[in-house]
C-alpha cells in the first residue's frame, strides 16, 4: 500500500485531484462547534474549546476553528463538492460532526450532491457529564453516498461505534481511535483509496494502510503534516516487517 500527503489548505489541495480518482471520502473537519454563541464558536481556539481545563496534556491547535453557522455550511459545501467530483460512483463519503452542527454537515453534504444516508454514534464512555443533564457521550458521523451503494459488494458494516479517545499516545486535540477507523475505511474497496481532506495526525491514513487501501490526505498545519508523516511511515515500515516474516 502507498499513500500520498498533501500539506496545504484542504480546499485547493482538492482542486488538483483528478475526476474519479478515490474510492471513499472519511474525514474530520474542524466543524467550529464548542460553544453555545456565535461569539463562542468564533473567538476561542480549538484548544480552548475541546480540552477540558486543567487537562494534563499540551497538544497543539489546529486552524479553520473561526467560522459562524453560515460561512461553515458555504465552506463545507464547496469542499464535499470537490470531493464528491474526485470520488467514484458508488463511493461514500463520511464526515464527523456532533449534535451542534449535525444539521448544517447533512445540509452541506446533500447540497454537494452526496445522497445522505444516515448518522451513525460514535459512543465515547470516557466522556465528560453534565451537571443537572444528560452526558454528552456521543459524537456523530453523518454519511451520503455518490449514486448508490455499491449491492456487489458483500460487506455489512455496524451502525454504531463504541470507544473512547486515544488517551495513551496521544498526539491531537480531536484524535479517532484506529480501531474505530480500521472500521470505517472498510467502506472503500480493497485496493481502493481513501481521501481525508483533514488528515489531522494521520489516524485515517494509518487504518487505511492498515486494512490494504491506499491514502491520500492533505494537513494545513505543518505540526500536525509532520506528526502524520511519521506515523504513515512508521505503519508502512511496520508492513514491510510483518510481510518479511520471521529470520531463519
Amino acid at each position: 500500500m502507498s499513500y500520498t500527503l498533501h500539506r496545504g489548505d484542504a480546499l485547493t489541495v482538492l482542486k488538483t485531484l483528478p475526476d474519479e480518482s478515490v474510492n471513499a471520502v472519511i474525514t474530520d473537519p474542524p466543524y467550529n462547534s464548542g460553544g453555545r454563541t456565535s461569539s463562542d464558536r468564533t473567538s476561542r481556539t480549538a484548544r480552548a474549546k475541546y480540552v477540558t481545563s486543567g487537562s494534563a496534556h499540551d497538544l497543539q491547535n489546529f486552524p479553520g476553528e473561526n467560522r459562524d453557522q453560515r460561512s461553515y455550511r458555504s465552506w463545507l459545501t464547496e469542499l464535499l463538492t470537490e470531493a464528491y467530483r474526485a470520488s467514484t460512483e458508488h463511493s461514500v463519503a463520511m464526515v464527523f460532526t456532533d449534535w451542534r452542527q449535525e444539521p448544517t454537515t447533512s445540509d452541506a453534504l446533500q447540497m454537494a450532491g452526496w445522497t445522505w444516508q444516515g448518522t451513525i454514534p460514535w459512543i465515547k464512555p470516557a466522556s465528560r457529564p453534565r451537571k443537572g443533564g444528560f452526558k454528552q457521550s456521543a459524537e456523530l458521523i453523518t454519511w451520503g453516498v455518490k449514486g448508490t451503494l455499491n449491492k456487489d459488494r458483500d460487506i455489512y458494516l455496524p451502525g454504531h461505534f463504541i470507544a473512547s479517545q486515544p488517551r495513551k499516545d496521544r498526539v491531537h486535540i480531536t484524535q479517532k481511535p484506529v480501531e474505530i477507523m480500521q472500521q470505517l475505511v472498510q467502506i472503500c474497496p480493497e485496493g481502493g483509496t481513501v481521501l481525508d481532506p483533514f488528515t489531522g495526525s494521520g489516524s485515517t491514513g494509518v487504518a487505511a494502510l492498515r486494512e490494504g487501501r491506499q491514502f491520500v490526505g492533505a494537513e494545513l498545519s505543518s505540526h500536525y503534516a509532520a506528526v502524520a508523516e511519521r506515523r504513515l511511515q512508521a505503519e508502512l515500515s511496520q508492513k514491510d516487517f510483518v510481510l518479511a516474516g520471521p529470520e531463519a
